[in-house]
């Protein structure tokens, strides 16, 4: 009988080899390996790895989080259930730390007939593996295949280019429901990147629940219509508003944290204050009555420089952090008007007191305000590059926006940098021919232009282009008050900045990528969005400048 079973046994083991076997010699196509970010290496092999029911994926509980992603992947992306097992075993994906990767979100993929191998050394770095696996999966199963996909063989070493690879969304002029924000940091995960930039509030909104400061909410988070036409102006005559609870931010914190994705939230000051100031006028430079804003553009409503108005952002700052753990808090400083600080003795008392120059200087008194007290909670500001103006904050980073100049003027005085070039990443402007295209505004910016863009300045030495942290595109929504339409501006273009931020630049090529993406589009197609069809709909052939 012990002989029987041995028997039984091995002709078991024999029949599941010669099942795997049948895959060993299939030579793969190009088109098996249509990843977005493209890596930085890879190899193709011949032969496949057969995924089926028997399959395992082995990871220690330290990365339960990211093996319990792939299984979901694989379940709805490939029709079947794996398990997730901590113990070894035969033909199974295993994923591992290990200390050999030096990149922290970098990570190496070894695909055979017979195993599945992802290495990194943080949890980070496996679940950017996990990403390109999740692409690697079939684009579509029919029903001879369910229950048998197979994963092309490959060697991958991998790591991005950029340390900071961000999105951004603007939630004051239109805002969206959390299971929207959720969505969008999805997308920023499968895109690999590692940084969701929460545009909180403006003139014409307060998004983010203060306690300390109910009025921010119940009379800033709130406008009474939003406008149709400027000029004339006109208004649909609804009223618009709403915010996110702190149990909701913490939630969403979570869900982010669980992608590893950073959330960097944005309180404006000292212009765009508008809404703060219409529900505690007394901050103003005395030019109220204030009304939250119910058109777009820059407003001269800013914040007066004096000791209630620190206290004031001191403790909207201390339930700010309080609720995001991220090292950056951003502070805006855009677009601020100086006029009311001109006309206002107290404010110009402070610059006397103070011995500032002028109002711009005024300005870079109060950001340094601001940053002393987050640097004494252990945190750093971070403000478009009009921080600049009056001198910069002593340990700003600088979000450079008004094309690359603010940039490279912020290298150059040893600051960090976040590239963020309207012209090249602002989402909100115009995808194609403005005569054709529904939404958008201002000039064109394809997913093209997007693609091509080098966000190291050419004129910055070695030591000073260390300073650029990476790249950001943004996304303001004065003209995008549903998701569905947020979702076509934002996609594939997207798309195309993850590959700036990772990719290595000599290893772009454009039409490449418009192939690459006919995977990433099955994917959204699964996912229910409405992206914008220009790449997949056309022959793709490079763009002039």
């Amino acid at each position: 009988m012990k002989r029987f079973l041995l028997l039984l046994i091995a002709l078991g083991l024999f029949s599941c080899k010669g099942k795997y076997d049948q895959y060993k010699s299939i030579k793969n196509d190009p088109e098996d390996y249509a990843i977005v970010p493209k890596p930085a290496h890879l190899k193709m092999q011949e032969g496949r790895f057969l995924i089926d029911a028997g399959t395992r994926i082995v990871a220690a509980d330290t990365l339960g989080k990211e093996a319990g992603f792939l299984a979901k992947y694989i379940r709805e992306e490939g029709g079947m259930d794996t398990k997730v097992i901590t113990d070894e075993a035969e033909h199974a994906i295993k994923l591992q730390l290990v200390d050999s990767i030096t990149n922290p979100e970098g990570y190496t993929l070894d695909i055979d007939n017979d195993s599945v191998l992802l290495e990194a050394s943080t949890p980070q770095g496996i679940f950017y593996g996990i990403q390109t696996l999740r692409q690697l999966l079939p684009a579509t199963i029919d029903s001879a295949e369910a229950g048998n996909i197979t994963l092309p063989a490959v060697k991958i070493v991998d790591a991005p280019s950029y340390a900071y690879r961000g999105m951004h969304l603007d939630v004051a002029r239109h805002m969206f429901p959390v299971d929207f924000i959720k969505e969008y940091i999805d997308l920023i995960a499968l895109h690999k990147m590692n940084t969701f930039h929460w545009h909180l509030t403006d003139d014409q909104g307060w998004r983010i629940e203060i306690k300390k400061y109910p009025k921010l909410t119940e009379i800033g988070g709130f406008r009474d219509e939003t406008v149709v036409t400027r000029d004339p102006y006109t208004g649909d005559g609804k009223p618009y508003g709403g915010f996110y609870t702190q149990d909701e931010i913490r939630d969403i914190v979570a869900y982010a944290k669980d992608r590893h994705i950073t959330i960097i939230p944005e309180i404006e000051m000292p212009g765009h204050a508008t809404a703060a100031l219409a529900a505690y006028p007394d901050l103003g430079n005395g030019t109220g009555p204030y009304k939250t804003v119910t058109t777009w553009g820059v407003f001269p409503t800013i914040f007066a420089p004096k000791e209630e108005t620190f206290t004031f952002l001191e403790d909207v700052l201390t339930e700010v952090m309080d609720l995001f753990p991220s090292t950056y808090i951003h502070i805006g400083g855009d677009e601020a008007p100086k006029t009311e600080w001109e006309k206002s003795a107290q404010a110009q008392e402070v610059m006397k007191r103070e011995g500032l120059a002028n109002e711009h200087e005024l300005q870079s008194y109060f950001i340094q305000r601001m940053e002393k007290f987050l640097n004494a909670h252990g945190r750093q500001i971070m403000g478009w590059d009009e921080i600049l103006e009056g001198g910069l904050a002593p340990n700003a980073t600088v979000m450079s926006w008004r094309g690359t100049e603010g940039g490279v003027e912020a290298a150059k005085q040893n600051h960090d940098v976040v590239m963020t070039p309207n012209r090249y990443v602002y989402l909100d402007y115009y995808q194609a021919d403005p005569k054709t295209e529904k939404y958008g505004v201002g000039p064109v910016v394809t997913v093209e232009k997007i693609h091509g863009y080098n966000p190291t300045p050419a004129e910055l030495t070695p030591e000073q282009a260390k300073h650029i942290l990476g790249v950001q595109a943004n996304v303001w929504t004065e003209r995008m008050p549903t998701q569905d339409i947020v979702e076509y501006m934002v996609l594939p273009r997207m798309s195309a900045l993850a590959e700036v931020g990772w990719t290595p630049r000599d290893k772009k090529e454009y039409v490449d990528f418009t192939q690459r993406m006919k995977r990433l589009q099955k994917i959204f197609d699964a996912m229910g969005l409405n992206y914008a069809k220009h790449i997949f709909n056309s022959a793709q052939t490079p763009e002039k400048d």
